[in-house]
């Protein structure tokens, strides 16, 4: 029997990839998904996690998607503007999902599990871009995920990402957030600093 790789070993056979998104508003089954992006993570000899490698898509509103003006505001995303370099969410899917995977056997892992800050949220929307796009083969588990939120309300008081960053000694740069690689590369620092306070089996 071959032995699995430590990722696999700490996690149980899951890879954990980051995920965030920005949308239209907040119902992932009528507003639209404007920006996905994906950060991998990566386990040292020692057993310790850091960010790895990161995507970033930027997505056009599906047929009849909702857009909201107050999300707009918050995102600053203008999903029509001429210059904006956006695909069709099932294009973005697929390249995401090709490079996770590809991920997912060079860590002898079965499954990936979105990590996510109140990733309730960002799975939904996820979910709901795969059942509209029809994909069949979607790497991420349904409804397991690891929740930064959750896990720093936790270890540091805090659930709201920039207050858990700076507990965690993480740097933010509010003139950064919202962009979807900008919060998936900070939520990633967050999940390996809490993962590493932790002794657990590697």
């Amino acid at each position: 029997m071959t032995e699995q790789l430590p990722m696999a070993r700490r996690f149980r056979g899951f890879l954990p990839v980051v995920i965030d998104v920005e949308c239209g508003g907040f119902n992932p089954n009528t507003d639209a998904l404007l920006e996905i992006a994906a950060v991998l993570l990566e386990i040292q000899g020692d057993g310790t996690l850091r960010p790895g490698e990161g995507w970033r898509y930027h997505v056009q509103p599906f047929p009849g998607a909702k857009v909201e003006a107050a999300s707009l505001a918050v995102n600053g995303i203008d999903p029509y503007h001429p210059l904006r370099p956006a695909i069709s969410e099932k294009d973005a899917l697929a390249r995401l999902f090709r490079d996770i995977r590809s991920a997912m056997k060079d860590n002898d892992c079965t499954r990936a599990v979105l990590v996510g800050h109140n990733a309730y949220f960002d799975l939904n929307f996820l979910n709901a871009a795969v059942a509209r796009c029809g994909i069949k083969r979607n790497p991420f588990h349904p409804f397991s995920s690891f929740d930064t939120a959750t896990l720093a309300g936790v270890v540091y008081g805090q659930t709201v990402l920039s207050k858990a960053l700076q507990a965690a000694g993480i740097a933010w740069d509010s003139n950064e957030a919202h962009s979807a690689l900008y919060d998936a590369q900070q939520t990633a620092e967050l999940f390996c600093r809490v993962c590493d306070a932790f002794s657990a089996v590697r």
